[in-house]
């Protein structure tokens, strides 16, 4: 066997590695919704943040920037979040939020729910219940930490797409790291609230807040993993 055919061998083999391990990671990460309150260290959110970075952005802006809150912060900015949401303040995102959900678009959506109100004993038409949980996402549910991304605006929305690719790196990052963590657009609901809370530059555009801590694996609302649409549904081929 030549050098050049090992090699060439060799680097199959790793890519074939490095995409289970890809694989495994996607297989794993879920949407944690219960927490324990110990913090995560600094250097591995730091790990975390370094990987993320390397998120590919269009031409290289990377836009996206993130402020994340540990300890007292986070209690303060949590009891600030859950009273203005459980005010019933009006809404204000930054972005325009979805005007509908219809067809397969809506049926995903009411999978996702039903599953997470059978986990918790939701009884379906219980209004009641279902607002109380959604509470839950301004009281994070119970991370230690949260970042807010946001962008800035002049890049508009694809500021905001290269955002999402960060927030999907962030969340493998942290698993492959055994940290738990929720992408939250409810946070970005308030984004009035978070940028005065947080005094960013007028140019500042909240996409989303991510929580994230050490997963409760054996708490009932950490048990359900939602489903992904097969690739006939997704993709479309044209050509060979």
């Amino acid at each position: 066997m030549s050098a050049a055919t090992a090699k060439g061998n060799a680097a199959s083999t790793n890519a074939v590695d490095a995409i289970d391990v890809l694989e495994g990671l996607l297989a794993a990460r879920y949407s944690c919704r219960a927490f324990k309150p110990d913090p995560v260290p600094r250097p591995v959110i730091e790990r975390i943040l370094r990987a993320a970075q390397r998120t590919a952005s269009w031409c290289n802006s990377q836009p996206w920037h993130v402020t994340i809150m540990s300890g007292a912060e986070t209690e303060r900015f949590r009891k600030m979040m859950y009273e203005t949401a459980a005010s019933g303040a009006d809404s204000a995102p930054d972005f325009p939020w979805p005007r509908e959900y219809v067809g397969v678009y809506q049926a995903r959506r009411r999978e996702s729910g039903f599953q997470l109100y059978d986990a918790v004993g939701i009884a379906k038409g219980d209004k009641a219940a279902a607002a109380k949980q959604a509470l839950e996402n301004f009281n994070f549910f119970g991370a230690p930490h949260v970042a807010i991304i946001t962008t800035t605006e002049p890049l508009g929305v694809y500021g905001a797409v290269d955002c999402g690719a960060y927030v999907a790196n962030f969340m493998l990052a942290a698993q492959a790291l055994g940290v738990g963590s929720i992408a939250q657009a409810a946070l970005a609901r308030r984004s009035d609230v978070v940028r005065d809370y947080l005094k960013f530059a007028e140019d500042r555009r909240v996409v989303c807040g991510i929580s994230f801590g050490h997963p409760k694996h054996d708490h009932i609302i950490n048990s359900y993993r939602t489903s992904r649409a097969p690739l006939s549904e997704a993709v479309t081929f044209v050509g060979e």
